[in-house]
C-alpha cells in the first residue's frame, strides 16, 4: 500500500502555493501603487490589492515594502500590465491578465500552454467582448439572501445572483462602485468571502469529458504560470473536471 505525502511535504507543497500567491499580490500591489499612487485612500485599484493580501495574511510590512518599491523609495523591479486572449478546446473563451519584467519569456509560456493542451492564442479583442468587467462580492452558504439584497441594493450595487444548488451568494457592482458597495456590506456586518473585480462571462459555453478534461488542464496550467495574475474563461465545466 502506497503511502502518501509526508508531513514535511505537504507543508513544503502549502509554502510553495503561498509563496506563489503572495507573488502575484505583491506585483499587483506594486503595478496599482505605481500607476495610481501609494496612498490607497485615492487609489481604489491599490486599496483593493491591499485587501486581498490582508486576507491571505500578508504583513504590513511586507504590503508597505512594496509600495515603496513600486513608489520609487526603494529599489525595486517595474512589471508591465499584458493581456492575452485565446481559445481552449471547445471554443471556451480565455483572457489572461499578466504582469511581467520579461514579455518574450511570458509570450512564449503563455502560448506553450495553450498549444500544449489544444487550444490556441488570439489577438487583442479576439475574446474580450465576450465578458464584462464587474465588482463581485461573493458570500459563502447559509448567508442571509434577503439581507444581503437589502444592504447591497441600498449600498447600489448592479445586481446579486443566489445560487440554489448550494445557497452561496454574488453581489455585481460596476467597478467605479465595488469599493462603496463593499464599505456598504461590511459596515451592515456582511463581510463577503471574496471581493474583488473580475471579468465574468456574459454567457458559459458547457464542456464535458476529454474536452471539459483538457479545459481545466489548461486553466490549472495557465493559473500556475508566475508571470499570470488572473485567468478568466468562460467554460461551464462538471464537477469532475478537475479529478
Amino acid at each position: 500500500m502506497g503511502r502518501g505525502p509526508s508531513i514535511e511535504g505537504r507543508k513544503n507543497a502549502e509554502d510553495a502555493r503561498r509563496g506563489k500567491i503572495f507573488t502575484k499580490i505583491i506585483r499587483e500591489i506594486s503595478v496599482a501603487a505605481r500607476s495610481g499612487g501609494g496612498d490607497p485612500g485615492g487609489n481604489p485599484r491599490l486599496r483593493t490589492a491591499i485587501d486581498k493580501a490582508l486576507s491571505a495574511n500578508m504583513t504590513k510590512d511586507t504590503i508597505e515594502r512594496a509600495i515603496k518599491k513600486a513608489t520609487g523609495e526603494l529599489e525595486g523591479v517595474n512589471y508591465e500590465e499584458i493581456r492575452y486572449e485565446g481559445y481552449a478546446p471547445g471554443g471556451v473563451a480565455v483572457i489572461v491578465d499578466c504582469l511581467t519584467d520579461n514579455k518574450v519569456r511570458t509570450v512564449s509560456d503563455v502560448r506553450h500552454a495553450f498549444a500544449k493542451f489544444g487550444g490556441n492564442l488570439g489577438t487583442d479583442g479576439s475574446v474580450a467582448f465576450l465578458f464584462k468587467k464587474c465588482g463581485v462580492l461573493s458570500f459563502a452558504p447559509g448567508a442571509d439572501e434577503e439581507r444581503i439584497t437589502e444592504i447591497a441594493i441600498d449600498s447600489g450595487a448592479d445586481d446579486v445572483i443566489a445560487y440554489p444548488e448550494d445557497g452561496a451568494i454574488d453581489v455585481l457592482t460596476a467597478p467605479d462602485a465595488f469599493q462603496s458597495v463593499k464599505s456598504g456590506m461590511e459596515s451592515a456586518g456582511m463581510t463577503p468571502a471574496i471581493a474583488e473585480i473580475t471579468f465574468r462571462a456574459e454567457n458559459d459555453i458547457a464542456v464535458a469529458g476529454d474536452t471539459a478534461q483538457a479545459v481545466a488542464k489548461l486553466l490549472a496550467w495557465l493559473d500556475d504560470l508566475d508571470d499570470v495574475q488572473n485567468v478568466y474563461s468562460n467554460a461551464g465545466l462538471p464537477a469532475d473536471a478537475y479529478g
